[in-house]
């Protein structure tokens, strides 16, 4: 058992789409199928109960990462504090399903999706493969991360607007601007702001630093435009209907 949370892991490295990566993939894909269950149940404490359920074992997940790394000594500021995308979007999530506040479900609709999609498809596992601590964590934070803002979107009715992409756009660069000055002064690489991470992702093709930046930007863009997309479509036709019933 040790060896499933020890620092030198002696087993096969991650297989990206391998068997144990495809059973994360279908365990929260049919999670999130459920909820189109679940949104027909309008008993208010057993939504209450899904959404604590859901932000508590966010947090023991996160807490998790950070007592390992404690664990074998290499908790640093330049490395564990919750400034990359993901943690932040733990921290957000979670306020955000124990109050209901409707500012941050915006950013956890765009953020969180558009930001633990890549990183649940392709994670930063390391040298550690099934089934060390390590990928189950990194699969199961990131996997809930999504879960957390669909639930609020299915079961509990909210939605994004036009509106909510301008905002989550601006504040978010607004917070890398802030993050990149944070790792100036710790020596981090938060949000890989300062280099590409070492194993693959989605940056390898983004060009050197600092275009990737750059490109990154723009990919971001873009999927935020494709999450907003089902809504604009729902709304222009509201508003196609309102004009023909005048």
């Amino acid at each position: 058992m040790a060896s499933y949370f020890a620092k030198d892991w002696t087993g096969s490295a991650f297989e990206l789409f391998g068997s144990g990566h495809l059973i994360f993939i279908g365990f929260f894909l049919l999670f999130n199928l459920s909820f189109i269950w679940l949104r027909r149940i309008q008993n208010p404490a057993f939504r209450k109960s899904m959404r604590y359920g859901l932000a508590i074992t966010s947090i023991i997940v996160e807490l998790a990462w950070h007592s390992w790394k404690i664990w074998l000594g290499e908790w640093t500021v330049a490395e564990m504090l919750p400034l990359h995308l993901c943690s932040i979007s733990v921290i957000i999530n979670s306020i955000m399903l124990f109050t209901g506040n409707y500012t941050l479900y915006e950013f956890s609709y765009f953020l969180g999706i558009g930001g633990a999609l890549q990183a649940f498809l392709t994670p930063d596992a390391g040298q550690y493969g099934l089934w060390h601590f390590r990928p189950i964590q990194t699969l199961t934070a990131h996997g809930l991360i999504i879960t957390e803002a669909v639930y609020m979107t299915v079961v509990e009715g909210y939605r994004p607007t036009l509106r909510s992409f301008r905002n989550v756009f601006l504040y978010g660069n607004i917070a890398m601007v802030i993050v990149y000055g944070i790792n100036l002064v710790v020596g981090g690489n938060y949000m890989f702001l300062m280099h590409k991470p070492p194993t693959a992702s989605l940056l390898d093709v983004l060009g050197p630093w600092p275009w990737y930046i750059l490109s990154l930007e723009a990919v971001g863009f873009l999927m935020f435009g494709i999450l907003y997309l089902p809504w604009a479509v729902i709304d222009l036709r509201a508003k196609r209907k309102a004009v023909k019933a005048m």
